[in-house]
Order: structure tokens, then C-alpha cells, then sequence
């Protein structure tokens, strides 16, 4: 069995003597597809490294044979780390990437056989905007009718699902030709016929401009994986072992993607006498995920990939991992709880050696402003009493609107924290401009960033300039480029506009010219467009204080192009862009062994796949999470809930959990109902600070006794925030900043960055006003049919004035706010809260 000489050859016992049962047999098992049901805090990287090492060292492969994909820049770094300690340097030669990258570097190696030159650029969400709104000027249809951001939300649907703008205007719209100019979609009445057309222009535009979206990326390498047999045969016989992490997570293109890779429908019968995949045949595939954290269905994401998988895969293995080596038994024990009313899931039942930990403690605040002062005081109170670091520390919430109550309470109590998901880096207008010198530098036909840069920093080629160049271009048949270079052909274009534009002409030809002979050196070459373009003197003549961060900006753009230098042997401008364009919302994140001084603020998607030793899980309302569009759809909801179980396995010792009984949406103070995900979490494993608000209790009859009943809590008064506030009497809502903003997108400060934040220091009250009642959510409203939950079983019929005729499936008894979930055939699965809902029973 020969090996190669550069992997360390590790003894079995070395990979598997420290592993479980379970994650020993999943690293050694011998076969063609191997599903890991990797549960949360299960072990996955250190059982998907091993696997990889023992391929290696037991049989006999190649580093080079081995494809590992994962979801985010991090994780791959992650696995490439853990893979050099397990078989030495030879890891960092490896394909161990993310989906997107692995797909980059197939499309530079082979994409001209499909039309797609080797310095193609990567469009970012705003450069695909921008195209989008340039379309939308020339065929003259509405956007905000039909927005930018809608649009290219069906377009990205239909590339997931593999489907082609070519089939969409054979469906649609079969008499428009992309390019074809005059074209009036305005007199469209039909949407699907709107977007089949934009659909398709946007492609040909995107082909013109040698450009590829990030969705793009996939689909083009499966059109080249299936245009081009011998290509395919290349990957086959390269990659006999793929592994993918997060499988859960795949959508049908990256489905269709692995399965093309593998050659799993080629037709190649395996070497049966071959220690593992052989040379020829089908590779073999590990795939490791959890339905139950299949959270991103909004993106594309197919939860069926994983649930039929030992469907879609010929004598496939499935091994589950069930021992938590992350979390408490009392967390596990609310995760396993809560998943467990989604249907249709494969058992699992998540436990640890650990120990059952601390309660999970639980409040429930009047509004969501007091929900976020009680969390800014515990935090403060665990870092001051207990000892904790702010760095141990994350708060996470369904949606990113809840973020700005959660600053201005942390603002008032003086919590340093970092928000992910604001305005990134690679987004910061300056660097923006940079990148996209950097990218018409190195792809000429790049229309959108071209026309960018064109009067970036100003120049006197103002909108008019730009429309000339367009028009001439279209004349020609050109790029942007092509006319901007042959200006002085352009009938009627005066000296004042042609001299500008000539020499922005020149300036990107020597700017061109230093990239090919300094192409090495990504930091020179930026450093060079700062200089020669402006963009620097700009900023540093700028009066305003504002620039001064943005000089800082570019400055952090220089640095990250050296840092990419010394850590890429084969470094090339091509290949800086493209670490630029796959950053992803996760890489912003420290690593764990960093204290970072600050508190992290998230929403529960980003947070997936991390961990921290303190979690406050917020916003447990219907309508807040479960988001109010999960009411009356059982597959919104089950997406739901499985989001809930990621929120509460990424606490490792102390889980909090908040709600808010009166909460502001669009412009008005909604009372909330508690969320059904704290009903079902066992009681017995819930520490209630303070189980209703104050407006709850009066209901319920608790004013005489309120003070006595709610004592035996442990709860505070209703007037527990009328006391001086602990928190200082000075103001902590300026923007002067405590630490740098030069973090990636992160707000790393104590408020600065708060957008017209009213926050207020001192005294803090719980304010009296009378709550304005709204059409939602459906428990703040007072109508009454005067139906009792009691009188409805499972298997009743009833009818609805909308959905019409439907049978009972669920019942759960809430009292006033009881629910009955009813299955209206083609109306699909609906959740009705009893006392509001139009219906009669039969």
C-alpha cells in the first residue's frame, strides 16, 4: 500500500484511542457513503479530521485525492489546523474549502471551456444590486415595485433549484433575446414573465462583464462538469474521497454538485479489490450533519439531502453521535425537549458526562427596553461578582431589529460588545472603491465596477459622461471599457468631457501594467491605486473627522493584501480578491482563544456553529421566535424550532432565556404572547426570575397578592426598576467610542455606531402608558368565539371561512390563548389560535 512520504503516519491507536465508540467507528468505516448524524457539541471536526487522516495513513491515499468541504472560511481554517497537527505541513496543500472556493479554483482552471475566462469577477450582493437597477433603466419596469433585492432573491432560487434563465424564457417570455435593446418590460402583466426577462439579461450581462455571482459559482461548475465528460472525468479520478461538513445545509445545485464530482451517475462499477475507493468507480463519501440544525431554508438550504440520504446513496451507512461534549445536562435536556415535537426527525437524544449544571434562568420583562436592562445587568453582575469575561459572553436574537434595545441597554451599563452582521468591512463605501479599481484592473470587461470608478474620487465624468460612454460601447459592441478607451470617437463629446476621461483612460492602462509586473505583490499593487487614483488624497484633504476612519479603512486593506502575501506561497491580485469576495459574517468572529473584551451580539443563524460558555437566548414571543410567519405553517414552524435547539446547545454552563411582554413593531406597542418553545422546555429546568410581567399578573388576579406570590419566585417587584439605576447617573450614549473600530464590521465599542439611540442614563423607569392594541399578533386581540379547546380531539372536522374544509391534528390547551393546528389539505397545515379563528366545528 503506498503512501505519501510527507503524511505523517500515525498509528490507529494514535486516531482512535481517545474517541467514543461511536466517533471510532464512524473514523474507520469502510464504505461508499457514510452519513455522520453529528448531534450539537458532538465532536464532528475531531471525528471528520481523524476520518481524514485515517484515509490517509490506513488506506493509502493521496492528500491529493482527498476534497473536504465545509460552509465557512473559518471552519476550513479550523480543519486545515487540526489536520497539520494529525499528518504534518502536507495538509495546507490540500483541497480542504468551502464550497465556494473549491469552486473558484476549478473555474479558473477549467471554465474557458464554458465561456468563462480565468480572471472572472466575483459580484458582491451590491454589485449584483447595481446591475440589477441598470437593468431595471433600460427595460423601464418599477423597483420598488419590483426591488432590486426581490429580484435577485428569485433569481438566486432558480439558480439553487439548477434552473436555467434559458428554460425560464421558453416558459415565460420566449420572443425576448437577452440583449435584445427596446425590450418594455413594463407592459409585463405577469411577474414570472418580469423575472425570466431580467432573469436572462442579468445572465448575458453577467457573461458580458466576464462576472459570476456567488451562486453562480456553483451552477457553472455543474454546466461544466456536465458540458465537458472529460473534465468530469478529471475530478473523478482526482477526488476519491470528498467529505462534506453542515450536509444539512446543502441545497439541490450543491447536491447535484457533490454527486457530479463523485461520478455517482456515471456508471463506473468500484474496484471491489481495492483497500478503500480504488482508482476508478464512484468516490466515496462522508457526509457529517444534524437535521435538527437545518436552519437556513430561506437560503436554498434542502432539509430532504440529509433526511434521504441512505435513499440517495447506494448501501449507505448512517452512525449517530449522541454524547455533548459542550454542554450541561440541563441545557441538553431543553434542546432534546424542545426538537422533539418536530415530526418526522430521526430519533436522537443528545446527553453528556458532565453533569446536570446550573438551571436555565429565566425573566420575563414588561417591555423589550427593560428586557435589555436586565440583561445588561446580569452581564454586568457576572463580570463584576463572578468573574466572568465579557468574551465568554453572547446574546443572540431571532432578528437583527431586536439588536438596537439590546445596544442601548448595554450602552447604559457600560458593556463593551461587538455586533456581527453590521456593515461589514469588504462593504465600507472606501473599500469598496478600492476593490473595485483592483477588479477592473484585473477584468476590463467588468462593467458595473468600471462604471464605479469612473468619477471615484470626482474627475467632472458625471451621469452624462457615463451615458455617452454607454451608448458608444452598445455601438461598437463593446465593454464599458472599450468605449471609454475609444472616447475620442464618440460623436459630440466635448474637450471638457473627452481630456477627463482620456486621461482616466491612461491612468488605468499604467495601473494595469504595474499589476502584471508587481502581480505578487496584491499590497504594492493596492497601495499603487491609492496613490495613482486618488482615493487617498481625497480622504486625507477631507475636513470632515468621518474620513479620517476611512483613511484608516484603506490602510486596513494595504495590511490585509500583505497579510494574504505571507501566508499565500502562490500569491496573485486575482487571488486577494477572491479571499475578499468569500468573506462571510462568521470570519469577522475572534477565535476563541482570544478575549476580545467584549460582549458578542448575534442573530441565532450567524450564531450557528459556535459556542460560548454564557448564552442569552432573547425575544421568546410568538411572533418574535417563532417569527410570526410560522404561526399557521407547520414546516415554518418546524425551521423554527430547530433554530431554537441551535440557540440553546450554543451555551456550554449557563443558558438565560428573556421575553418581552410589550414589544414596538412598525410604529406601534404590541403585547406579546410567550413563546410555545418555553412550554415545551420541562419546567423543572427553568429558574423563573420573574415568570410574568407586570401587566400579566394584574390580568391574571395577581395585584392584591403580588408581592407575596411572586416572591416565592424569586422575582422582583413591578417596580424593581424604579430604583436609582446602578449603572451611574452620566450619560453613555455618545458616540465617543472606548477601544478601535478598525474590527471587521464589528461595532467595537460602548455605543458609538447606535443610530439616534435614545439612551438615556440615571433613573430608568417602567413606564405606565396605556398599550395601543394592533391587528398582531393574534393573543393580543380581544375577539371571542366562545370555543372551548376541550371540545376538539384529534380527527375533527371543521371548516374556516378561508381554507375551507379541514381535519383537527393537534390540540394544546393554553387557556384563553389555546391552539389547534388543522390540516386543510391543499391549503396546507395551519396553527389557529381557538378563541380568533373563523371556524365552525362539523
Amino acid at each position: 500500500m503506498q503512501q505519501d512520504p510527507d503524511v505523517i503516519a500515525r498509528p490507529p491507536e494514535a486516531l482512535i484511542g481517545d474517541l467514543n465508540p461511536q466517533q471510532a467507528e464512524a473514523v474507520q468505516y469502510r464504505g461508499p457513503a457514510l452519513l455522520i448524524g453529528a448531534g450539537a457539541g458532538s465532536g464532528k471536526t475531531r471525528v471528520l479530521t481523524r476520518r481524514i487522516a485515517w484515509i490517509l495513513t490506513q488506506f493509502g491515499a493521496w492528500p491529493s485525492q482527498v476534497l473536504a468541504i465545509t460552509f465557512t472560511n473559518k471552519a476550513a481554517a479550523e480543519m486545515r489546523e487540526r489536520l497539520e497537527s494529525l499528518i504534518g505541513p502536507v495538509a495546507s496543500r490540500m483541497w480542504v474549502s468551502t464550497f465556494h472556493s473549491a469552486c473558484v479554483r476549478i473555474l479558473r482552471r477549467d471554465g474557458e471551456r464554458i465561456g468563462l475566462k480565468s480572471g472572472f469577477t466575483i459580484y458582491d450582493t451590491a454589485d449584483c444590486e447595481r446591475l440589477i437597477k441598470l437593468i431595471a433603466n433600460d427595460f423601464n419596469f418599477d423597483v420598488k415595485r419590483y426591488t432590486p433585492r426581490s429580484i435577485l432573491a428569485r433569481i438566486s432560487d432558480y439558480k439553487n433549484n439548477l434552473t436555467s434563465a434559458r428554460e425560464m424564457l421558453a416558459q415565460y417570455a420566449p420572443d425576448f433575446k437577452p440583449g435584445q435593446r427596446g425590450y418594455r418590460v413594463g407592459r409585463i402583466g405577469n411577474p414570472e414573465e418580469l423575472y425570466a426577462v431580467v432573469y436572462a439579461e442579468y445572465q448575458h450581462r453577467l457573461a458580458a462583464a466576464n462576472a459570476v455571482d456567488f451562486d453562480d459559482l456553483i451552477v457553472r461548475t455543474v454546466e461544466l462538469l456536465r458540458a465537458c465528460p472529460d473534465v468530469a472525468e478529471y475530478y473523478h479520478r482526482k477526488f476519491r474521497y470528498i467529505l462534506v461538513d453542515e450536509y444539512q445545509d446543502t441545497n439541490h445545485a450543491q447536491y447535484v454538485l457533490i454527486r457530479e464530482l463523485a461520478g455517482v451517475d456515471a456508471g463506473e462499477h468500484a474496484d471491489m479489490g481495492a483497500v478503500g475507493a480504488g482508482r476508478v468507480g464512484p468516490a466515496w463519501i462522508t457526509v457529517v450533519g444534524d437535521s435538527d440544525q437545518s436552519i437556513y431554508a430561506f437560503r436554498g438550504a434542502d432539509i430532504r439531502n440529509i433526511q434521504d440520504f441512505e435513499q440517495d446513496f447506494p448501501n449507505a451507512k448512517t452512525i449517530m453521535l449522541e454524547q455533548n461534549y459542550r454542554s450541561t445536562q440541563t441545557i441538553l435536556d431543553a434542546a432534546n425537549a424542545v426538537i422533539a415535537h418536530n415530526e418526522g426527525r430521526k430519533p436522537k437524544r443528545l446527553w453528556t458526562a458532565a453533569g446536570a449544571g446550573e438551571q436555565i434562568t429565566a425573566y420575563a420583562a414588561d417591555t423589550a427596553q427593560l428586557e435589555a436592562h436586565w440583561i445588561a445587568a446580569q452581564i454586568k453582575r457576572l463580570h463584576t461578582d463572578d468573574g466572568v469575561r465579557y468574551s465568554d459572553i453572547a446574546v443572540m436574537y431571532r432578528a437583527n431589529a431586536q439588536s438596537r434595545s439590546l445596544e442601548e441597554g448595554l450602552i447604559q451599563a457600560r458593556v463593551p460588545y461587538q455586533l456581527i452582521g453590521g456593515t461589514k468591512f469588504y462593504e465600507r463605501r472606501e473599500v469598496k472603491d478600492a476593490l473595485a479599481y483592483l477588479q477592473a484592473i484585473v477584468n476590463p470587461a467588468d462593467d458595473i465596477n468600471m462604471r464605479r470608478i469612473l468619477n471615484v474620487p470626482k474627475r467632472g465624468l458625471g451621469a452624462r459622461a457615463e451615458s455617452q460612454v454607454t451608448l458608444h460601447a452598445q455601438q461598437i459592441g463593446g465593454t464599458f471599457w472599450d468605449g471609454v478607451a475609444h472616447a475620442d470617437q464618440i460623436e459630440g463629446m466635448t474637450a471638457r468631457t473627452l481630456n477627463p476621461l482620456m486621461r482616466f483612460a491612461q491612468m488605468m492602462q499604467e495601473l494595469r501594467e504595474f499589476a502584471q509586473e508587481h502581480d505578487a505583490k496584491p499590497s504594492q499593487i493596492v497601495a499603487e491605486v491609492l496613490e495613482r487614483s486618488g482615493l487617498l488624497e481625497e480622504l486625507k484633504k477631507s475636513q470632515d473627522p468621518q474620513d479620517q476612519s476611512r483613511v484608516e479603512n484603506l490602510s486596513q486593506l494595504q495590511s490585509v493584501a500583505a497579510e494574504y502575501e505571507q501566508n499565500t506561497p502562490d500569491a496573485t491580485l486575482a487571488g486577494f480578491l477572491e479571499t475578499t469576495a468569500l468573506v462571510a459574517d462568521s470570519d469577522q468572529l475572534p477565535d476563541e482563544s482570544q478575549d476580545s473584551g467584549k460582549v458578542t451580539l448575534m442573530t441565532l443563524h450567524t450564531a450557528k456553529g459556535l459556542e460560548y460558555p454564557i448564552v442569552f437566548l432573547t425575544g421568546m414571543e410568538q411572533g418574535t421566535f417563532p417569527h410570526a410567519r410560522a404561526m399557521e405553517d407547520t414546516s415554518e414552524l418546524s425551521e423554527e424550532r430547530r433554530l431554537a435547539y441551535v440557540g440553546i446547545t450554543r451555551a456550554k454552563r449557563h443558558l438565560f432565556v428573556t421575553r418581552a411582554a410589550v414589544r414596538a413593531q412598525w410604529g406601534r406597542s404590541t403585547e406579546m404572547m410567550p413563546s410555545q418553545f418555553l412550554d415545551e422546555i420541562p419546567a423543572d429546568l427553568i429558574d423563573w426570575k420573574r415568570k410574568e410581567a407586570g401587566m400579566e399578573r394584574m390580568r391574571s388576579g395577581w395585584r392584591a397578592n403580588a408581592s407575596h406570590d411572586f416572591g416565592a419566585h424569586g422575582g422582583w417587584n413591578d417596580d424593581e426598576f424604579d430604583a436609582p439605576s446602578p449603572f451611574g447617573g452620566s450619560s453613555y450614549g455618545s458616540r465617543s467610542s472606548y477601544g478601535s473600530g478598525s474590527s471587521y464590521g464589528s461595532r467595537s465599542t460602548y455605543g458609538s455606531g447606535v443610530r439616534g439611540s435614545a439612551a438615556h442614563a440615571g433613573k430608568v423607569t417602567t413606564r405606565r402608558a396605556p398599550v395601543r392594541q394592533p391587528a398582531q399578533p393574534a393573543s393580543s386581540l380581544k375577539t371571542d368565539n366562545h370555543l372551548l379547546i376541550e371540545n376538539f380531539a384529534v380527527g375533527d372536522k371543521v371548516t374556516h371561512d378561508k381554507f375551507g374544509l379541514g381535519t383537527v391534528v393537534d390540540a394544546q390547551d393554553k387557556g384563553r390563548n389555546s391552539v389547534i393546528t388543522v390540516d386543510f389539505g391543499s391549503s396546507g397545515v395551519k396553527r389557529l389560535m381557538l378563541r380568533v379563528a373563523p371556524i365552525e366545528k362539523l
